[in-house]
């Protein structure tokens, strides 16, 4: 799991964020252990921004299909260091309806691994506590 958090912090880093000032960072793993990262991109039209898990669920399904996703792992919080930290960081609404399909898909409940900016405090729930009435794909 170290190298997971690794790669959502990297991802971080690059994150695109200059109006909130809050970056965030997901990697996806798939069943065979392959990674896919993403980090958030805002734009000035705030609803044209994507989430870190958007980002990197569509890089997932580049690399090795939404069907194949075992675990998410995201990683924020606020840009500047000398800010205090928020704690574990959870998918949106959105985000979690988009990991719900994914987890449809695969006929697997995703584990979703929520941390803070440096990852030292961490929840780990699974889709279906996070959003257990998700729409469904049939």
């Amino acid at each position: 799991m170290s190298d997971l958090l690794a790669k959502a912090k990297a991802a971080r880093l690059k994150a695109h964020a200059p109006y909130s000032g809050f970056f965030v960072g997901a990697a996806v793993e798939s069943i065979d252990g392959e990674v896919a990262v993403g980090a958030n991109m805002e734009n000035a039209c705030y609803r044209l921004g994507v989430c870190a898990e958007q980002s990197a669920l569509t890089a997932a399904q580049q690399a090795f299909g939404l069907e194949n996703v075992a675990r998410v792992l995201v990683v924020g919080g606020p840009e500047d260091e000398s800010k205090p930290d928020v704690g574990p960081v959870t998918p949106c609404g959105g985000c979690r309806q988009a990991i719900a399909e994914a987890a449809q898909l695969s006929g697997r409940n995703i584990e979703i691994v929520c941390c803070d900016r440096d990852g030292g405090e961490t929840l780990t729930t699974s889709i279906a506590d996070l959003l257990p009435s998700a729409f469904s794909l049939d």
